[in-house]
């Protein structure tokens, strides 16, 4: 890519922990590996051509810590969402629940979520978790947002939900799935959130369902700082490391070097226009 003028948007990202609540996991991880300047992380994303990122909320106070952190910077947007692991902290809690409401509305908010189904862990009940994805899909519809959705081993119980409401945008986070799950979304058109698993992931139905997603539904995401892309592993991921997935990703779909430059802008565009960013 030597050459070529390349702009990508790390559409899924949780780097406003860096710095934030010690008790908070992610925010250990950054602190862990030394990681003290978002500022600095932002940076360095943006001198390898990720020059705009998404922050994504996991519940009601990470929401906040994500909106506040973005309003300062440039190039950056917040994502609102209860993910289902935090489900049961919040399926009785009106007030909790008004609260996160409020936020949709707020400047530069962009999505709701990172939401959805976790039947791999289930750290919340399976109810809880189909009761807040619901909530947040009510949210979503009402107010014409995208929706980031984190699904794991829970595609029969999800689609059901989502074939409720009509007109949901958003993409399916970190895909992991099959050709078959792949198709699904598809047919709903959503957008499929490609990270650094698939540069280190040996499951061919995996790759191979990574190397058929159409161009025209990619998006390209860290979820920094987790999923470290080969050959950083060992190492915190963060921002500038879409790159690598982005390259990689290009190389497993066959598209050519000449023609890497115009892969990223395509999933730049996709990202645009789920999220409407300016372009």
């Amino acid at each position: 890519m030597a050459g070529q003028t390349i702009s990508i948007v790390d559409t899924h990202c949780h780097i406003h922990e860096i710095g934030g609540p010690e008790g908070d996991f992610t925010h250990q991880k950054w602190a862990k590996a030394g990681v003290t300047d978002p500022d600095a992380v932002v940076a360095a994303a943006a001198a390898v051509g990720v020059d705009r990122l998404i922050c994504v909320g996991c519940d009601v106070d990470d929401s906040r810590l994500a909106i506040d952190f973005v309003q300062s910077r440039d190039n950056t947007w917040a994502s609102i969402g209860i993910h289902p692991h935090e489900a049961k902290r919040y399926a009785d809690d009106s007030t909790e629940l008004a609260r996160f409401a409020a936020m949709a509305t707020e400047p530069k908010v962009v999505a709701v979520g990172e939401c959805g189904l976790d039947y791999y862990y289930e750290h919340s009940p399976r109810a809880d978790q189909l009761a807040i994805l619901e909530f947040q899909m009510e949210l979503a519809s009402r107010l014409k947002l995208p929706m980031i959705f984190h699904v794991r081993d829970a595609f029969d119980d999800f689609w059901p939900v989502f074939d409720r409401f009509s007109g949901l945008r958003g993409v399916i986070h970190s895909f992991t799935a099959d050709k078959n799950v792949l198709e699904q979304s598809l047919e709903r058109n959503l957008y499929i959130g490609l990270n650094g698993i698939v540069t280190f992931s040996k499951i061919q139905e995996q790759l191979t369902a990574a190397a058929s997603v159409p161009m025209s539904h990619v998006v390209i995401e860290t979820d920094a700082p987790y999923l470290t892309p080969t050959p950083y592993r060992g190492t915190i991921c963060e921002p500038k490391h879409a790159r690598t997935n982005l390259e990689f990703i290009a190389n497993l779909q066959g598209v050519p070097p000449q023609e890497m430059s115009a892969f990223a802008a395509k999933t730049t565009e996709n990202a645009c226009r789920l999220f409407n960013l300016p372009e």
